[in-house]
Protein backbone atom coordinates (compact mmCIF):
# COMPACT_ATOMS: atom_id res chain seq x y z
CA UNK A 1 0.00 0.00 0.00
CA UNK A 2 1.25 3.28 -0.93
CA UNK A 3 1.82 5.56 2.07
CA UNK A 4 2.91 9.31 2.39
CA UNK A 5 6.29 8.68 4.73
CA UNK A 6 9.00 10.34 6.52
CA UNK A 7 11.13 10.78 3.03
CA UNK A 8 8.72 13.04 1.76
CA UNK A 9 7.64 15.40 4.52
CA UNK A 10 12.09 16.01 5.29
CA UNK A 11 12.20 17.06 1.33
CA UNK A 12 9.28 19.93 1.86
CA UNK A 13 10.39 20.42 5.16
CA UNK A 14 13.90 21.37 3.58
CA UNK A 15 12.53 22.63 0.51
CA UNK A 16 10.98 25.52 2.69
CA UNK A 17 14.26 26.24 4.09
CA UNK A 18 15.96 26.14 0.62
CA UNK A 19 13.41 27.41 -1.53
CA UNK A 20 15.25 28.34 -4.54
CA UNK A 21 15.94 26.62 -7.99
CA UNK A 22 19.89 25.83 -7.22
CA UNK A 23 18.96 23.51 -4.39
CA UNK A 24 15.89 21.93 -6.16
CA UNK A 25 17.97 21.24 -9.36
CA UNK A 26 21.25 19.58 -6.81
CA UNK A 27 17.97 17.14 -5.04
CA UNK A 28 16.19 16.71 -8.12
CA UNK A 29 16.55 12.87 -8.01
CA UNK A 30 15.39 13.77 -4.42
CA UNK A 31 12.21 15.24 -5.36
CA UNK A 32 11.24 12.69 -8.11
CA UNK A 33 11.44 9.65 -5.40
CA UNK A 34 8.59 12.04 -3.87
CA UNK A 35 6.69 12.86 -6.57
CA UNK A 36 6.65 9.03 -7.03
CA UNK A 37 5.36 8.45 -3.46
CA UNK A 38 2.57 11.49 -4.11
CA UNK A 39 1.61 10.20 -7.48
CA UNK A 40 1.08 6.68 -6.02
CA UNK A 41 -0.63 7.83 -3.10
CA UNK A 42 -3.10 9.65 -5.08
CA UNK A 43 -3.81 6.75 -7.46
CA UNK A 44 -4.60 4.72 -3.98
CA UNK A 45 -6.94 8.15 -3.14
CA UNK A 46 -8.80 7.42 -5.85
CA UNK A 47 -8.97 3.87 -6.54
CA UNK A 48 -10.67 4.02 -3.04
CA UNK A 49 -13.37 7.04 -3.37
CA UNK A 50 -14.04 5.75 -6.73
CA UNK A 51 -15.50 2.72 -5.03
CA UNK A 52 -18.31 5.14 -2.99
CA UNK A 53 -18.77 7.98 -6.02
CA UNK A 54 -18.55 6.99 -9.50
CA UNK A 55 -18.60 10.57 -10.63
CA UNK A 56 -14.71 10.12 -10.28
CA UNK A 57 -14.66 6.64 -12.18
CA UNK A 58 -13.00 8.59 -15.84
CA UNK A 59 -10.57 10.54 -13.75
CA UNK A 60 -6.82 9.41 -13.27
CA UNK A 61 -4.19 10.61 -10.38
CA UNK A 62 -2.30 12.36 -13.22
CA UNK A 63 -5.73 14.42 -13.48
CA UNK A 64 -5.77 14.78 -9.37
CA UNK A 65 -2.25 16.15 -8.90
CA UNK A 66 -0.21 19.53 -8.99
CA UNK A 67 2.92 20.72 -10.42
CA UNK A 68 5.15 21.78 -7.79
CA UNK A 69 6.57 24.72 -9.29
CA UNK A 70 4.20 28.32 -8.04
CA UNK A 71 2.76 30.69 -10.51
CA UNK A 72 4.42 33.33 -9.31
CA UNK A 73 3.46 36.04 -12.68
CA UNK A 74 1.39 38.06 -10.10
CA UNK A 75 2.29 37.16 -6.23
CA UNK A 76 4.91 39.68 -4.32
CA UNK A 77 6.25 35.92 -3.13
CA UNK A 78 8.64 34.93 -5.85
CA UNK A 79 9.31 31.52 -3.83
CA UNK A 80 9.37 29.04 -7.31
CA UNK A 81 8.00 25.66 -5.66
CA UNK A 82 5.09 24.90 -3.46
CA UNK A 83 6.11 23.56 -0.59
CA UNK A 84 3.01 21.28 0.19
CA UNK A 85 1.57 18.26 -1.92
CA UNK A 86 -2.28 19.04 -3.11
CA UNK A 87 -4.91 16.29 -4.64
CA UNK A 88 -8.03 17.18 -5.94
CA UNK A 89 -10.59 14.64 -6.83
CA UNK A 90 -12.90 16.68 -9.11
CA UNK A 91 -16.32 14.93 -10.19
CA UNK A 92 -16.32 14.63 -14.00
CA UNK A 93 -13.05 16.36 -14.46
CA UNK A 94 -11.36 19.68 -13.06
CA UNK A 95 -12.46 21.82 -16.41
CA UNK A 96 -16.48 21.48 -14.83
CA UNK A 97 -15.30 23.76 -12.27
CA UNK A 98 -17.19 21.56 -9.91
CA UNK A 99 -17.29 20.90 -6.20
CA UNK A 100 -14.75 18.13 -5.03
CA UNK A 101 -12.63 16.87 -2.94
CA UNK A 102 -9.10 18.34 -1.46
CA UNK A 103 -6.81 16.83 0.36
CA UNK A 104 -3.45 19.24 1.61
CA UNK A 105 -0.21 17.56 2.47
CA UNK A 106 2.14 19.85 4.77
CA UNK A 107 4.50 19.00 7.76
CA UNK A 108 2.48 20.82 10.61
CA UNK A 109 -0.09 22.09 8.04
CA UNK A 110 -1.78 19.43 6.56
CA UNK A 111 -5.81 18.98 6.19
CA UNK A 112 -8.48 17.64 4.25
CA UNK A 113 -12.34 18.05 2.90
CA UNK A 114 -13.60 19.51 0.43
CA UNK A 115 -16.59 21.88 -1.61
CA UNK A 116 -16.73 24.72 -3.78
CA UNK A 117 -14.29 27.38 -3.63
CA UNK A 118 -14.84 30.88 -4.91
CA UNK A 119 -17.22 29.87 -7.44
CA UNK A 120 -18.08 32.39 -10.32
CA UNK A 121 -21.31 34.51 -10.39
CA UNK A 122 -23.45 32.22 -12.41
CA UNK A 123 -22.25 29.24 -10.76
CA UNK A 124 -22.66 30.91 -6.92
CA UNK A 125 -26.45 31.73 -8.15
CA UNK A 126 -27.16 28.38 -8.80
CA UNK A 127 -25.58 27.50 -5.21
CA UNK A 128 -27.65 30.13 -3.57
CA UNK A 129 -30.96 28.79 -4.97
CA UNK A 130 -30.64 25.76 -5.20
CA UNK A 131 -29.97 26.08 -0.91
CA UNK A 132 -33.28 28.55 -1.11
CA UNK A 133 -35.47 25.81 -2.73
CA UNK A 134 -34.28 22.81 -0.73
CA UNK A 135 -32.35 24.32 2.24
CA UNK A 136 -34.05 21.26 4.72
CA UNK A 137 -32.05 18.79 2.57
CA UNK A 138 -29.24 21.05 2.63
CA UNK A 139 -29.27 21.57 6.53
CA UNK A 140 -29.98 17.90 7.26
CA UNK A 141 -26.60 16.68 5.34
CA UNK A 142 -24.75 19.63 7.55
CA UNK A 143 -26.47 18.30 10.35
CA UNK A 144 -26.05 14.72 9.90
CA UNK A 145 -23.60 13.02 12.48
CA UNK A 146 -21.37 10.89 9.93
CA UNK A 147 -20.98 15.35 8.72
CA UNK A 148 -20.33 16.47 12.24
CA UNK A 149 -18.07 14.17 13.44
CA UNK A 150 -14.89 15.53 10.87
CA UNK A 151 -16.37 18.94 10.16
CA UNK A 152 -17.61 21.65 12.25
CA UNK A 153 -20.37 23.07 9.97
CA UNK A 154 -18.54 25.20 6.86
CA UNK A 155 -15.76 27.02 7.07
CA UNK A 156 -16.22 30.53 8.05
CA UNK A 157 -13.36 33.31 5.97
CA UNK A 158 -14.37 36.66 6.50
CA UNK A 159 -13.65 37.37 3.64
CA UNK A 160 -15.47 34.61 1.96
CA UNK A 161 -19.07 35.82 3.75
CA UNK A 162 -21.31 38.90 2.87
CA UNK A 163 -22.49 41.28 5.81
CA UNK A 164 -26.18 41.67 4.40
CA UNK A 165 -28.54 39.31 2.21
CA UNK A 166 -27.96 38.56 -1.50
CA UNK A 167 -29.69 40.26 -4.00
CA UNK A 168 -33.07 38.39 -4.20
CA UNK A 169 -32.94 36.73 -0.91
CA UNK A 170 -34.81 38.24 2.05
CA UNK A 171 -33.13 38.43 5.55
CA UNK A 172 -35.60 36.42 7.25
CA UNK A 173 -35.04 33.57 4.93
CA UNK A 174 -34.53 30.49 6.46
CA UNK A 175 -31.39 29.74 4.82
CA UNK A 176 -29.89 33.01 5.09
CA UNK A 177 -26.76 31.87 7.36
CA UNK A 178 -25.98 29.88 4.59
CA UNK A 179 -27.34 32.24 1.14
CA UNK A 180 -24.59 35.00 2.63
CA UNK A 181 -21.76 32.78 1.77
CA UNK A 182 -19.29 33.09 -1.10
CA UNK A 183 -17.90 29.94 -0.98
CA UNK A 184 -19.16 26.39 0.85
CA UNK A 185 -16.08 24.64 1.71
CA UNK A 186 -15.11 22.24 4.95
CA UNK A 187 -12.24 20.80 6.06
CA UNK A 188 -10.58 19.60 9.06
CA UNK A 189 -7.14 19.45 10.13
CA UNK A 190 -4.76 16.52 9.63
CA UNK A 191 -1.78 16.24 12.41
CA UNK A 192 1.70 14.91 11.42
CA UNK A 193 0.68 11.40 13.19
CA UNK A 194 -2.43 10.93 10.96
CA UNK A 195 -0.74 11.73 8.02
CA UNK A 196 2.28 9.28 8.36
CA UNK A 197 0.49 6.48 9.82
CA UNK A 198 -0.14 2.82 8.60
CA UNK A 199 -4.18 3.93 8.59
CA UNK A 200 -3.96 7.13 6.84
CA UNK A 201 -5.67 5.83 3.77
CA UNK A 202 -8.29 4.45 5.61
CA UNK A 203 -8.76 7.21 7.67
CA UNK A 204 -8.64 10.01 4.54
CA UNK A 205 -11.32 7.79 2.45
CA UNK A 206 -14.28 7.83 5.61
CA UNK A 207 -13.56 11.12 6.08
CA UNK A 208 -13.87 11.94 2.60
CA UNK A 209 -16.60 10.40 2.31
CA UNK A 210 -18.15 11.99 5.18
CA UNK A 211 -18.63 14.76 2.72
CA UNK A 212 -19.79 13.26 -0.19
CA UNK A 213 -23.56 14.29 0.03
CA UNK A 214 -22.41 18.08 0.55
CA UNK A 215 -20.57 17.79 -2.50
CA UNK A 216 -22.87 16.07 -4.21
CA UNK A 217 -25.69 18.48 -3.39
CA UNK A 218 -23.64 21.06 -4.78
CA UNK A 219 -23.06 19.86 -7.59
CA UNK A 220 -26.34 18.99 -8.46
CA UNK A 221 -27.10 22.81 -8.44
CA UNK A 222 -24.28 23.64 -10.34
CA UNK A 223 -25.14 20.90 -13.38
CA UNK A 224 -28.62 21.88 -13.48
CA UNK A 225 -30.37 24.77 -15.89
CA UNK A 226 -32.56 27.67 -14.79
CA UNK A 227 -35.47 25.27 -15.63
CA UNK A 228 -34.16 22.51 -13.39
CA UNK A 229 -32.44 20.43 -16.24
CA UNK A 230 -29.63 18.26 -16.14
CA UNK A 231 -26.25 19.56 -18.34
CA UNK A 232 -24.06 16.77 -17.76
Amino acid sequence: MAMITAHTFDFLNELKKHNYKEWFDENRKWYESVKKEYYAFTAQVLESMKQTDDSLDLLTARDCVFRINRDIRFSKDKSPYKTNLGIFLAPYGRKKDLAGYYIHIEPGGSFAGGGLYMPMPEQLKKVRREIHYDYPTFKAILENPTFTQHFRGLDKDPGQLLKNPPKDYSADDPAIEYLKYKSFTAVTDLPDRIVLGDDFLTNLTELLTAIKPLITFLNSALLTDENGESIV
